[in-house]
């Protein structure tokens, strides 16, 4: 016996007035509903209804026991419509894990702008360029830069993620411009510490290859700085164009060797489940998509690209 079925069952039976009409409120049948009170019964060891042809009657008991059911049941409906409205509508707290860089250079508009859409949802945004553990660590939402792997999470397409192997004018104009891949060896790289993300690996193998004739590379765990170093004639950095965009459109880095672009990468919003998702974090999904556009804004090059 279901308990709550059968505590529903005989408080509709008492606000109905009948067994008849109970099932028919509940949309079960009569002998159904009578077997439900009469379990009941049994499970409390006690009678609950006087039952005649006509009409039923609450015992002293039942009279105690209805009062007491009938608010726990009305406790439970209204917890059940809280929740169902928490899960249909965009409210509450949404918590995103994003990486440092994009994060600054071009999620504080489309987050303010999701806000001023739906005022009743809080956001905490953490920043970090670690793979953060989106069920152990509370998130709602990871935003992923990279060719992600198969797992047991949801991962929506948000943007493309341009690579491109850029240096400053006066970099290029002191060492020459390289044009093939093993002529990378006379330069000094400006690489990303995390290789294995950055789509630059080929670049990375290419420059460990044989001797060095250049000095020491710069390697950093932030794109923002190699970038600024590039900047400031350091050398040759693989960045994504939504860090170096800017600088490219001005003439502050050029772009080099892109038939050896790397393959693009993406950004995605990543998620637990696919299944009875809240409404703030398929809105959330639903307003990034696109949003950045496609290509996004960030890829205006043709200012900073060798041909």
């Amino acid at each position: 016996m279901d308990r709550f079925d059968a505590m529903r069952a005989f408080v509709t039976v008492v606000t109905e007035g009948s067994f008849t009409r109970a099932a028919e409120r509940l949309e079960k049948s009569p002998q159904l509903i009578s077997k439900y009170v009469s379990a009941l019964e049994q499970h409390l060891d006690v009678r609950l209804l006087n039952r005649t042809t006509r009409k039923v009657r609450l015992t002293e008991a039942g009279t105690r026991y209805y009062q007491r059911a009938q608010t726990l049941l009305d406790e439970i409906d209204d917890l059940e419509s809280q929740l169902g409205d928490l899960h249909a509508q965009v409210q509450g707290q949404l918590r995103i894990s994003a990486p440092v860089s994009f994060a600054m250079h071009h999620l504080a508009a489309p987050i303010c702008a999701f806000q001023r859409d739906h005022p009743a949802v809080d956001i905490d945004l953490q920043l970090n360029d670690r793979k953060v553990d989106i069920v152990e660590e509370g998130f709602d939402i990871a935003l992923r830069i990279g060719h992600l792997k198969s797992s047991s999470l949801v991962a929506k397409r948000i943007a493309p993620v341009r690579l491109v192997m850029c240096a400053s004018p006066d970099y290029l104009a002191r060492h020459g411009t390289p044009v093939r891949p093993e002529q990378l060896k006379q330069h000094r790289y400006l690489r990303y510490s995390f290789v294995e993300n950055d789509g630059s690996l080929a670049m990375h193998r290419w420059l460990q290859d044989g001797e060095r004739d250049t000095a020491a590379d710069l390697v950093s765990n932030n794109g923002d700085l190699l970038v600024r170093a590039a900047i400031e004639g350091a050398g040759i950095a693989i960045q994504p164009t939504f860090i170096s965009g800017t600088a490219i459109a001005n003439g502050q880095l050029r772009v080099i060797m892109q038939e050896y672009e790397p393959e693009p990468m993406g950004l995605y919003a990543v998620y637990a489940h696919r299944q009875l998702l809240p409404g703030k974090v398929r809105t959330f999904i639903d307003f990034l998509d696109g949003y950045f556009g496609d290509p996004p804004y960030w890829d205006a090059l043709d200012a900073g690209t060798d041909t």
